[in-house]
């Protein structure tokens, strides 16, 4: 994994490397289940499995009377980012591979659908080794990772033969892990902008100097080394509604609320800040002085998302999906929110705002399936969607930048209860430039993705 010289630059640039997990939608995937991710993600209103409670859940009232039925998935993210700056390296980001199980059960009893699951939401992140970050306080590693999970329970019910309504509750967790240097620089234009303040004892003092030193540097650690827990990590909750409506034989709506998360504060014990004290502003010059304690991810959330989508039976062989999705960034990403506090060296008490300013995001989605022969299936799609990180924010170290997504995807029925389905999801290259007084740094963000998914019925 090489990040090179060029992380040095970003940072005396000014760049804020803030721990946010970019996924393929800005922070959420592209799709749920590879029924839906080989048709573009489209799915409100047809029957995509298991994986309908995690995208309109009311599409589990879609199923035949007195099925039952397993999921089983596992899926696979596969970034490529490269930030570059004039008369630097490139800089080849070595977070490429991330994988997610999944796996839900769902019954049709009559009226009722009903059922339980748990998937992955979103949430990725990258690992440099002590070698690769250079600059004060090198042989350090820098680290970052961001996971969100749910337990859904889905209820889904016919009110009519056209009309089906649900809900469904999901137990939401998150983890994060962090390792991340922060230059003096960085660290008094958070302070002259209102965005840090500091407390305590006789180190807090020398802060301001230590700010303007050349070569100063802050190193901000907690993480468990893990790829599957978040050393900070919180419990909550969050909701979805939906609903679908067969308007004739060919034509069905659907239409889907999924609430903002209600995470509480990710807490880290055993976490540390370390100032890497080059010019002298604390005490003699070179020394780093390391305080433990405690960090508080302050209010981090996923966002509620609005959708609403149509299905067509074109044949006896051919449907097509399509939606759109509005997902509300603006309010959740407005800032990256962490506090530290320690007792040692007489008392640290930090308060830091990471600005990021997202925006909104409009998706669209847009599939086919095909069915070849009673076993075949065939699929494919496109997920089209705006970038949600304004230049002025964009971060080298998580670029959630992509926007176009192409899909092809298939399944195959084995026996009467068994069949298998796939996707595979290409994200091209796209290069987005941060304004000169934000760093002057581009970054090209490609993906290549996959899920795979195994279902027995009952």
């Amino acid at each position: 994994m090489k990040l090179k010289k060029i992380v040095v630059s970003l940072f005396a640039a000014g760049m804020v490397a803030s721990p946010l997990a970019y996924a393929t939608n800005g922070m959420l995937m592209e799709g749920y289940g590879p029924i839906a991710t080989g048709m573009g993600g489209a799915s409100m209103a047809y029957d995509n499995g298991a994986a309908g409670m995690a995208n309109n859940p009311a599409t589990l009232g879609l199923m035949a009377d007195g099925e039952s039925r397993l999921d089983v998935a596992v899926g696979g993210l596969h970034p490529d980012v490269v930030s570059r700056m004039t008369g630097m390296p490139n800089a080849n980001s070595g977070g490429t591979a991330y994988y997610m199980p999944a796996g839900g059960w769902v019954k049709k009893d009559g009226a009722l659908s009903y059922g339980v699951g748990v998937f992955a939401q979103g949430g990725m992140g990258t690992e440099y080794s002590a070698a690769d970050w250079v600059g004060a306080g090198s042989g350090k590693p820098s680290r970052s990772e961001v996971s969100v999970g749910n337990v859904i329970v889905p209820l889904a019910y016919n009110v009519s033969p056209d009309l089906n309504v649900a809900g469904s509750l999901s137990l939401v967790w998150g983890g994060m892990d962090l390792q991340m240097a922060m230059s003096g620089a960085q660290m008094g234009g958070l302070a002259a902008g209102g965005n840090m303040t500091a407390t305590g004892g006789p180190i807090v003092a020398g802060l301001g100097a230590f700010m303007g030193g050349a070569g100063n540097a802050a190193y901000f650690n907690f993480s468990d080394g893990s790829p599957f827990t978040g050393k900070a990590n919180s419990a909550g909750w969050s909701g979805k509604l939906g609903m679908t409506y067969k308007v004739n034989n060919q034509f069905t709506v659907g239409a889907t609320y999924h609430s903002k998360t209600s995470l509480g504060d990710m807490v880290a014990d055993g976490a540390s800040v370390s100032m890497i004290d080059t010019a002298g502003a604390i005490g003699p010059a070179g020394t780093t002085y390391t305080l433990n304690g405690k960090v508080t991810v302050v209010d981090f959330q996923f966002p509620e998302v609005y959708g609403i989508g149509m299905a067509v039976q074109a044949s006896d062989d051919l449907m097509i999906a399509a939606d759109y999705k509005r997902v509300g960034w603006a309010r959740v990403m407005k800032n990256f929110h962490m506090t530290f506090s320690s007792t040692d060296m007489g008392g640290l008490n930090m308060d830091m705002k990471m600005p990021q300013n997202w925006v909104d995001q409009d998706v669209f989605n847009i599939g086919f399936a095909y069915k070849t022969s009673p076993q075949l299936t065939l699929r494919a799609g496109m997920n089209l969607a705006n970038n949600p990180v304004p230049d002025s924010f964009v971060n080298p170290l998580f670029p959630a930048t992509v926007k176009n997504h192409y899909m092809l995807g298939a399944g195959y029925v084995l026996d009467k209860v068994s069949e298998i389905n796939g996707s595979f999801t290409y994200v091209p290259k796209i290069t987005v430039t941060a304004p000169a007084a934000a760093g002057g740094y581009s970054i090209d963000h490609s993906q290549m993705n996959w899920q795979l998914m195994y279902t027995h019925r009952f």
